[in-house]
C-alpha cells in the first residue's frame, strides 16, 4: 500500500529508494523539501500533495531525511512506527559508512525493509482488534486545570442577590407556628405619629415678606472670542489656505536636510548585547541561582546522551512561554519550537556553551529565514524604472483608524524627494474630518523643507484634493492621470481607516485597489497592539481577495510597522505578520520627526527577542 519510500541526504543524494508503481514522484517530494524542510517549517511531520500523504523524518545526527508516500485517501496507522522502525535499522546497519560521509555505495537494504514492513503491517492488525481503552485522568482536561483557578477570591459573591429567610418557629406537634400580626392599635398610633410630624413641618414654613419683591436673576452668557457666530465663519474656515497663510513662511528644520539620501537605515543593534549575554551565559556554570535570560533554561539539555524529544519537552515548553511573552502568536512559537526541537534531536551537548550555541544559531536562522524578504523589495528602483517608462509609481496604504498612516505617508514621502522624486499625495481620506487638513501641512512643511530653487524650480511636494464625502477610488484616479499629465514620479494614496471587520468600506478599498491598480499596496499597522495587528492583516488580505471582482486579486505588498519605539522588547508582532503573510515589512515607524523611519533589521529583531 505504500507508493514510495526514499531515503536521502540532506545535500540531496538519494542513498536508497523504494517504489512500488511507475508514478513520478519527483514533484511531490520537491515540493515538500521546497515548502516543510528548506522553510524550517517542521512542527508536522505531514504534508498532502495533489492526491498523495508525504511522511518523513529528519536524521539530524548523520543529515538524512526519510520519506514515505501513500495515497491520502488511505489511513494507514502504522506509518508513524514504520517510519521510526526503518530510520533505526538503517542507522544500525550502515553506521559506520555513514559516520565516514560514504552516501555514494550501493546499501543493500531491501530484504531488511520488507521484513520491517510486515512487522509493522501485522502491528497494525493487531491494534485494530484490541478494544479502544478509557482515556485517564492525565488525558483529560480537568487534569490540567490550575491550582489558581479554583481559589475562591474575595468580592465574587457580592453580585449575588441576597434572599431574607423567616425562621418558623416548630411546634412539638409538628405544627407551625406564624409569628403574630400586629395589632390594631399599633398601626393607629403610628399614622398618628407620622400626621403629627408632617403638621410641624408645616408651621415652620417661613412667612414670605411682602417689602421684598421678587428678582428673578439670570445669569448672563459669556462672549468667548470667535465664538462661532456668523461674523466668525470666515476666520474659522480652514478649508482652504488663505492668502496670509500662502505669505506665511514655514521654518524648517534645516538640520533635518540631507539624512535620508539613499537607501532607509536599517534599525540600531546594541552591539554588546551580544558579548554581554554571551558572558552571562558563560558565568550560569559557577553561579546557578543568577539569572541569565532565556538560555538559563537549557541548562538541562546538558550532558553526554542525545537529546530525545522527551527530555526536550519541558525545556521547550519554557521556550514557548517565553516567546508568547514577547507577543508572538502561540501558533507561530510552537512553529519555532518545534523548528528547534528538529535541529537539536539526535545531537550530544557536553557544555552549556554549546547549548547556548546551538539553540541561538537555530533560533537566529530559523527568524531570519522567516524575516528575509522572499522578493526583491527596493522602492527607488521601481520608482526609476517607472519613470523610464513614462509613467507614475503608485503607492497605496491602508489600515485600520489611528495606526499612523498619514503620518508614515509623510515620512516616506521626505524619503523619496530626499532622492529627488517628486510625490503626489492623493487625499483619498474623505471621510475623517481634518484629514485633507493634515495632509496639507505637510506638504507645506516638505515644500519648505525642499524649496523648488534646490531641485532646478520644480516644486516637489503636491497634494490632490477634492474634498470631502467624494468617491475616493474616483479621486485616486483623477490624481494619477493628473500625475501622468504633470510628469510627477510617485503618487502616495492616503485611505481613510476603517476596521478590518466592515464588509463595506472594505469593498470600497478592493474597488480602489482595483480600478487604480497601485504598483504596491501597503498595510500599515501598529506594534503596540501585538497580535491584534496579525489579524487585522490577516483580514485585510482576504477581504481585499474576496470584494475583487478580478480572478488574480492585487493583495497586500508589503507592511508598514509603525509605533516601534514604544514597545521595547516585544517585537513579536513582525515576526507573526510576516510569517503568517508572506510579505516583508518595508518601513517601521521609529517615532514623530520625517526621518524617524527605519528599514527592519532581521539581527534587531532576533537580540530583542533573546533577551
Amino acid at each position: 500500500m505504500l507508493d514510495l519510500f526514499s531515503i536521502f541526504s540532506k545535500g540531496g543524494i538519494v542513498l536508497w529508494c523504494f517504489q512500488s508503481t511507475s508514478e513520478i514522484f519527483s514533484p511531490s517530494v520537491n515540493a515538500l523539501i521546497r515548502s516543510v524542510i528548506l522553510q524550517e517549517r517542521s512542527g508536522n511531520n505531514t504534508f498532502n500533495h495533489n492526491a498523495l500523504t508525504l511522511q518523513y523524518k529528519l536524521d539530524n545526527e548523520f543529515e538524512l531525511v526519510f520519506v514515505v508516500a501513500y495515497q491520502r485517501i488511505l489511513q494507514l496507522s502504522y506509518v508513524d512506527k514504520f517510519l521510526n522502525d526503518v530510520h533505526l535499522e538503517f542507522r544500525d546497519k550502515y553506521k559506520n559508512e555513514l559516520q565516514g560521509g560514504r552516501h555514494i555505495m550501493d546499501f543493500d537494504f531491501k530484504m531488511t525493509f520488507d521484513e520491517v514492513l510486515r512487522k509493522c503491517e501485522i502491528w497494525a492488525k493487531t491494534q485494530a482488534k484490541i478494544p479502544k481503552q478509557m482515556r485517564t485522568f492525565e488525558d483529560s482536561l480537568k487534569s490540567k486545570k490550575t491550582v489558581a483557578s479554583m481559589i475562591e477570591r474575595k468580592g465574587e459573591e457580592k453580585g449575588k442577590k441576597s434572599v431574607k429567610i423567616v425562621e418558623n418557629k416548630s411546634l412539638t406537634n409538628g405544627k407551625i407556628e406564624e409569628s403574630p400580626e400586629p395589632e390594631d392599635s399599633f398601626i393607629a398610633s403610628n399614622r398618628a405619629k407620622l400626621a403629627q410630624k408632617l403638621a410641624s413641618k408645616v408651621k415652620k414654613e417661613p412667612k414670605k415678606s411682602p417689602k421684598s419683591p421678587k428678582v428673578d436673576r439670570v445669569k448672563q452668557p459669556r462672549v468667548w472670542e470667535l465664538g462661532g457666530g456668523t461674523r466668525d465663519l470666515p476666520s474659522l474656515d480652514f478649508s482652504t489656505d488663505k492668502p496670509e497663510d500662502a505669505e506665511n513662511n514655514v521654518s524648517p528644520d534645516t538640520h533635518l536636510v540631507g539624512k535620508m539620501t539613499g537607501a532607509i537605515r536599517d534599525l540600531e543593534v546594541e552591539s554588546e548585547e551580544s558579548s554581554s549575554e554571551e558572558e552571562i551565559e558563560y558565568n550560569t556554570q559557577s553561579s546557578p541561582k543568577k539569572t541569565t535570560g532565556m538560555f538559563s533554561i537549557f541548562k538541562g539539555l546538558v550532558g553526554s546522551k542525545a537529546l530525545s524529544e522527551e527530555t526536550m519537552r519541558p525545556v521547550l515548553e519554557k521556550l514557548r512561554d517565553h516567546l508568547i511573552g514577547k507577543n508572538v502568536a502561540a501558533d507561530i512559537a510552537n512553529k519555532l519550537c518545534d523548528s528547534v526541537s528538529t535541529k537539536l534531536e539526535g545531537k550530544v551537548l557536553g557544555t552549556f556553551d554549546s547549548v547556548a550555541k546551538t539553540v541561538k544559531a537555530t533560533l537566529t536562522e530559523s527568524l531570519v529565514q522567516i524575516l528575509s524578504p522572499k522578493r526583491r523589495v527596493d522602492i527607488l528602483r521601481d520608482c526609476i524604472h517607472a519613470k523610464e517608462e513614462g509613467r507614475p509609481y503608485v503607492m497605496a496604504f491602508c489600515g485600520v483608524n489611528g495606526v499612523g498612516k498619514s503620518t508614515n505617508l509623510a515620512k516616506i514621502c521626505f524619503w523619496l524627494i530626499e532622492n529627488d522624486m517628486s510625490v503626489l499625495i492623493a487625499a483619498c481620506d474623505t471621510f475623517r474630518a481634518g484629514a485633507v487638513e493634515q495632509l496639507r501641512t505637510h506638504a507645506r512643511h516638505l515644500n519648505a523643507l525642499h524649496p523648488p530653487h534646490h531641485h532646478r524650480a520644480r516644486q516637489m511636494v503636491h497634494l490632490y484634493e477634492k474634498g470631502y464625502g467624494k468617491d475616493a477610488a474616483g479621486i485616486a484616479m483623477e490624481a494619477i492621470r493628473y500625475a501622468n499629465d504633470s510628469r510627477i514620479d510617485v503618487v502616495l494614496i492616503d485611505t481613510a481607516g476603517r476596521m478590518q471587520d466592515n464588509e463595506p468600506l472594505m469593498r470600497a478599498l478592493a474597488k480602489l485597489i482595483k480600478v487604480n491598480e497601485p504598483d504596491m499596496v501597503l498595510f500599515v499597522g501598529e506594534a503596540l497592539v501585538g497580535n491584534e495587528a496579525v489579524d487585522q492583516l490577516v483580514k485585510f488580505n482576504q477581504a481585499l481577495a474576496d470584494h475583487s471582482s478580478s480572478t488574480d486579486p492585487h493583495v497586500i505588498d508589503g507592511i508598514v510597522l509603525t509605533k516601534f519605539d514604544t514597545i521595547d522588547d516585544k517585537v513579536g508582532a513582525a515576526i507573526s505578520m510576516t510569517y503568517i503573510t508572506g510579505q516583508p515589512i518595508v518601513f517601521v515607524g521609529t517615532g514623530q520627526t520625517y526621518t524617524d523611519l527605519k528599514a527592519l533589521n532581521v539581527n534587531a529583531v532576533v537580540h530583542a527577542l533573546m533577551k
